[in-house]
């Protein structure tokens, strides 16, 4: 196969780490005066101990209740008042909070970061309040609409065996109301030391002024080890797995098809992701042609690697799945059977090399709508680069990312399509409409 050119792809990278084992990842780009402030902490929503489901999810709203110097709320009202914009989350692998500022704020942006990550001034009032923001979130997002949980904490707490991949992270009541005050300092003690936490600071910067900034406000937060990392390995699935449930608010029946993906970083995990491009993204999908287009099935297949982000933001075992909403006539088996007519001939041979270079075009324009962020102008850049820090210990491997799917070939894919889309390895949840007249 003659290799797909790889993108040119030159993010600016520098990593430096300071005496108290904060990773500093900086990324200079003039074309616009504005910088991106972020802060990764290694703990999300799977990360959390056992006994704390959904606390990863409640201390990201403890943290933005007040710290030494700024009272609750005050972070928020600096960040607009200076003209910027702000934000932060919880995700699978990390806990995260950002601005975007105009680059002349860059010098607040990070003494606001540095006094956050000092610590939280919580009360008990404030933790009530809190966890009662994060239960009354739980009900609007998941347990009072329709289709709240579905597919994901739904197929994640099936297709998984472990506990730490497996359970609602999002947030159990009863966990959310046990959590003391001391379990609050417990949890910041562990989980938010410097050594734990990667900060970047991308867009309009000199690099080595935003070095001695923050050199000058985060290097003395005292240091502490991070915590041991959990196991979170998977067994090799053998056998299709199914499964049915009620969803009362539901007017239509849905169905969600997952299958396990290769490992983070191999090149079969980047052949998974040319393979979600075929199966699931576009109107060119194939998922999109056959159940759509050619037998009515649905009117649209949604895909993807990640249920809360895309492929490259989080740490494996991970779920490729496909989702649709379907009409009450429609069966699980013929939905099936057209799922099968898509994906068995990608098991049976080679995809042609028109159609592989195909694939890695629709990659590199995903990959390149990421880096522009969005609504965050330069997040998507600082977001990448936390999370390669972070998962793969060098944020400079960003730039790799366009070669790593030039170099998937159709032998590769081929391969994964062999191991990772067999029906040993399939996943089939099926959403029953409770609400359907």
């Amino acid at each position: 196969m003659t290799a797909m050119p790889a993108f040119a792809l030159d993010i600016p990278v520098e990593r430096h780490r300071l005496a108290n084992g904060l990773r500093v990842v900086l990324s200079e780009d003039r074309s616009a005066p504005i910088v991106c402030v972020a802060v990764y902490y290694h703990v999300g929503m799977r990360l959390e101990p056992p006994g704390r489901t959904g606390f990863a999810h409640l201390f990201e709203h403890l943290m933005f209740q007040g710290s030494q110097n700024m009272g609750k709320m005050e972070l928020v009202k600096l960040v607009q008042e200076n003209g910027g914009t702000l934000n932060g989350s919880t995700r699978y692998d990390f806990t995260n909070y950002f601005e975007v500022m105009p680059s002349n704020a860059l010098d607040l942006a990070l003494w606001m970061e540095a006094d956050r990550m000092r610590g939280p001034v919580i009360t008990q009032a404030e933790l009530d309040n809190q966890r009662d923001v994060v239960k009354n979130e739980i009900r609007v997002n998941v347990t009072n609409r329709p289709y709240g949980s579905f597919p994901w904490l739904e197929m994640q707490a099936r297709a998984y065996e472990n506990w730490h991949n497996s359970h609602n992270g999002y947030g159990d009541m009863a966990d959310l109301d046990a959590a003391s005050l001391e379990d609050v300092q417990a949890f910041f003690d562990s989980y938010y030391s410097p050594a734990n936490a990667v900060l970047v600071v991308a867009g309009d910067v000199d690099t080595g002024q935003a070095l001695d900034l923050a050199r000058r406000y985060f290097e003395d937060i005292p240091a502490a080890p991070p915590p041991a990392a959990p196991d979170l390995s998977e067994p090799r699935q053998e056998e299709e797995e199914r499964w049915s449930y009620v969803d009362p608010l539901a007017t239509r029946p849905a169905l969600a098809v997952s299958y396990h993906v290769p490992p983070r970083g191999t090149p079969e995990y980047y052949a998974m992701g040319l393979l979600n491009q075929a199966l699931a993204q576009g109107e060119d999908s194939l998922l999109h042609g056959e159940l759509v287009l050619k037998r009515g099935l649905t009117g649209e297949v949604d895909g993807g690697i990640n249920f809360l982000g895309h492929m490259h933001n989080a740490q494996t075992p991970l779920l490729w799945t496909s989702s649709l909403i379907h009409d009450q006539d429609v069966t699980v088996d013929a939905l099936l059977e057209a799922y099968d007519a898509v994906i068995d001939p990608l098991l049976d041979r080679p995809l042609g090399e028109d159609v592989v270079h195909r694939l890695q075009a629709k990659a590199r324009s995903g990959l390149l709508r990421t880096i522009a962020g969005g609504a965050y102008p330069r997040f998507g850049v600082a977001d990448l680069l936390a999370v390669f820090e972070l998962l793969e210990d060098d944020a400079g491997r960003v730039n790799e990312i366009d070669a790593r799917f030039a170099a998937v070939t159709p032998e590769v894919l081929l391969r994964t399509a062999q191991e990772y889309l067999r029906r040993s390895n399939r996943n089939v949840l099926a959403l029953e409409a409770g609400a359907a007249s």
